[in-house]
């Protein structure tokens, strides 16, 4: 996540202890319609230490215009991954009366990055400079209730030109199984299963409240209520998590906000090693 402000220390401190631990690191764009740094501003200074940035793109806060130059600027800094979202609705942050744009969403954003791929110039013949080879995925719930809604969407995604999935957090097995094998796979999308770091029990409950689509179940939160460190203990479900969701998907996204510093202690219990 970049940071509230203008300094980017804390962000390079994190990229070094995941440097070596990680093939790649995202960078949020507006998260939570919350204000940030850029996203592309953070990637390429992440890029110039030595690390491989995933630039997110909401389309929430730009029209096309805008965001076919971040494309092409970041395509210029270096940058090739993309994951094309739509974004969190404004009334969910802290400037609840900002100006939605949507010009976008993530399907159209997804067939733009294949325009450039293509050379396309968005108006009318070629790029001069030629294509791009930007490297885009979107994102999916693998909770959501409606199966057939979920494989319509991801299906729409992929002709779209996705080239990977990345999830929202999957807090059961079972559930990432049957995405992977009944939706994702027919598809040829790989999967990035997303884990998310519970801290406590009362934080497990906060996320069921205000986070959309978040199913942490109740063995979990009891579990955490029940442990002398919660914090620990959840360190302990994400390395499981982690280590049972790479069985089924071809990766994992670990979602650790503002505690990155545990991702390697995570990656240690559940015996991932990049050098293995």
């Amino acid at each position: 996540m970049p940071p509230r402000g203008s300094d980017p220390s804390r962000a390079f401190e994190t990229g070094k202890l995941l440097e070596g631990r990680v093939h790649a690191i995202n960078v949020t764009d507006g998260s939570r319609a919350v204000m940030r740094m850029s996203s592309l501003a953070l990637c390429k200074l992440l890029f110039d230490k030595g690390l491989e940035p995933v630039l997110q793109i909401a389309c929430r806060d730009r029209n096309r215009i805008a965001m076919q130059a971040d494309l092409l600027g970041a395509y210029a800094l270096g940058i090739r991954n993309v994951l094309c979202l739509t974004g969190d609705p404004v009334r969910v942050g802290d400037q609840p009366d900002a100006r939605q744009v949507n010009d976008y969403e993530s399907v159209k954003l997804l067939k733009q990055v294949a325009a450039f791929n293509r050379g396309e110039d968005p108006v009318s013949g070629q790029l001069i400079d030629g294509a791009t080879k930007l490297f885009a995925g979107a994102a999916a719930d693998p909770n959501c209730m409606s199966l057939s809604g979920l494989h319509r969407r991801l299906e729409r995604k992929k002709q779209a030109g996705a080239k990977f999935v990345q999830t929202q957090m999957v807090m059961e097995l079972s559930v990432l199984k049957r995405f992977c094998i009944e939706l994702a796979k027919p598809l040829q999308l790989p999967v990035l299963a997303g884990v998310f770091l519970l801290k406590s029990s009362r934080n497990a409950r906060f996320i069921n409240k205000v986070v959309p689509g978040a199913c942490i179940p109740e063995h979990l939160i009891s579990r955490l209520e029940a442990a002398s460190d919660p914090l620990n203990e959840g360190v302990s479900i994400a390395a499981e998590q982690v280590e049972q969701y790479l069985s089924v998907a071809q990766g994992v996204h670990l979602m650790a906000v503002k505690s990155e510093q545990l991702i390697p202690e995570i990656l240690d219990r559940a015996g991932v090693n990049l050098m293995n």
